[in-house]
């Protein structure tokens, strides 16, 4: 994003200042291939220069297009700043610690409530089953209110489930299962509906593609959704292109919160600038409606009362603080939340996927031949640089990450622990390691696949068709 002119540059950090070099540069692009006013352009292209020379003051390198800083911290007085080691938003997540986001940090920055073991017997106790491995692991690991749900479910007062996925590719990848299989988990043991928005209008703003690529990408990625196994008569799939039309209790919801947000106020959440086209400054407020038991009529008989439980990655937060902000002040009850740590890319917890890189990770239409070239060629590695040193001073759980895909998929606790020590000894290698992920991963996503087979575009339709649920309100 372009920065105002009065923006205090000495604020951002180098990752943030490469981003709005690279913004700036796009939109000098675009003003000269639009035949703008020069007076523009010049404004424009001295905007350009004066980003240039800040990061370069801050970084000490000269900017490159396509190659961020390797360097993240801040050397302008040869002080390290720990709270400028991670950068977390919708948009963005970077980290200059191989073991990923510090997220007990995170929890005291973003001002949320760690996931203890009390909460998680609790779950125990109220659902009479066993605590997702998510839950076990730590992977889900903060929450926003969870005490409320469970006294509002333990007193046979209803709530509901609300995710959402953003369809930026045909393809997802099996990080983007991770919200789902734990949804899913939370539908079956509270037996509660679901709704799952698909944010294809935000891809359209945010993104260089059209609004009909948008759509095609938020179809392909439901069959993926439902091929989780989500009950048709208990989930609505739904489209922002699609819905937003034809559900007036939506829309209502959607301009008391705009109504409710200044400007200031997004621009200081999202960092959002004068230079944003307004879908992206009214967007939060869309991503927000759902949360709002009004929003869906047909499903909860018009009752505004209802409270809502989202699972989601950390970094959907700010949308939500935003709307527990709000909520009160348009008679509606604060959305709960439960949040999940960031799923790394196969190069390393530091590094971020892509789905332009078909190699940053294993994707739902990967082939077994892929999925093991991929881990045994780019999984990055906590063992040592010689089998004979592995031997001697063992692997680096916190840090391989074929151990940390296995702390997804392995749903085995003690298995996965005889894993950890086998490799932190030295007594198994990085290559069988790998291997143990390569057998993990081919079936899961295999049957994946053959699931994905089954859902027909007139099942997706059913999903995705304003209904009343297998519930009553």
């Amino acid at each position: 994003m372009a920065d105002s002119p009065n923006c205090d540059l000495t604020s951002l950090s180098p990752l943030q200042l490469f981003e709005r070099v690279t913004e700036q540069g796009e939109k000098v692009r675009a003003l000269k291939a639009g035949k703008a006013p020069k007076d523009e352009i010049d404004v424009a292209v001295r905007r350009l220069l004066s980003l240039k020379l800040s990061y370069k003051t801050t970084t000490g390198q000269d900017y490159q297009a396509g190659l961020p800083p390797k360097d993240l911290v801040l050397i302008n007085n040869g002080t390290t700043k720990e709270e400028d080691e991670d950068l977390v938003d919708p948009w963005n997540v970077q980290t200059s610690n191989a073991k990923g986001v510090d997220y007990d940090k995170l929890i005291v920055r973003f001002g949320s409530s760690k996931i203890d073991t009390d909460l998680i017997n609790r779950i125990e106790r109220a659902t009479g089953q066993k605590p997702h491995h998510f839950l076990r692991r730590g992977i889900f690991f903060s929450h926003r209110d969870m005490d409320q749900v469970l006294d509002a479910y333990e007193n046979k007062k209803p709530f509901y489930l609300y995710t959402g996925r953003g369809p930026s590719s045909q393809a997802m990848h099996v990080g983007h299962l991770i919200p789902f299989m734990f949804t899913k988990w939370l539908q079956e043991v509270f037996d509660v509906p679901l709704v799952i928005q698909l944010t294809d209008d935000e891809k359209y703003l945010w993104k260089d593609m059209t609004i009909e690529k948008a759509y095609e990408y938020a179809r392909e990625n439901a069959k993926d959704i439902i091929a989780c196994g989500f009950d048709i008569n208990k989930t609505f799939i739904f489209s922002d292109l699609d819905y937003l039309g034809t559900s007036a209790g939506f829309y209502k919801n959607i301009v008391k919160v705009q109504k409710h947000v200044t400007f200031n106020q997004v621009k200081g959440i999202f960092g959002f600038t004068d230079s944003d086209c307004i879908g992206k400054i009214s967007f939060p407020a869309i991503q927000a409606a759902p949360s709002f038991s009004s929003s869906f009529p047909q499903i909860f008989n018009g009752k505004e009362n209802i409270q809502c439980l989202i699972p989601c990655a950390i970094d959907q937060d700010p949308y939500f603080r935003m709307t527990r902000d709000v909520a009160p002040r348009i008679g509606q009850p604060k959305p709960a939340l439960l949040h999940s740590v960031f799923f790394p890319a196969l190069q390393g917890a530091q590094t971020k996927m892509s789905a332009s890189d078909p190699n940053s990770s294993i994707f739902l239409t990967d082939t077994p031949k892929q999925i093991k070239t991929k881990i045994n060629k780019h999984a990055f590695s906590g063992g040592r640089d010689t089998i004979e040193e592995h031997r001697k001073y063992g692997g680096n759980c916190d840090v391989d990450v074929s151990f940390m895909y296995l702390t997804f998929f392995l749903e085995d606790d003690d298995r996965l622990e005889q894993l950890k020590q086998a490799y932190t000894s030295g007594e198994l290698l990085t290559g069988e390691l790998k291997k143990v992920l390569i057998e993990t991963m081919q079936p899961l996503v295999a049957a994946h696949q053959e699931r994905r087979k089954q859902v027909t575009d007139e099942i997706v339709k059913q999903f995705m068709t304003p209904r009343k649920l297998a519930f009553e309100f």
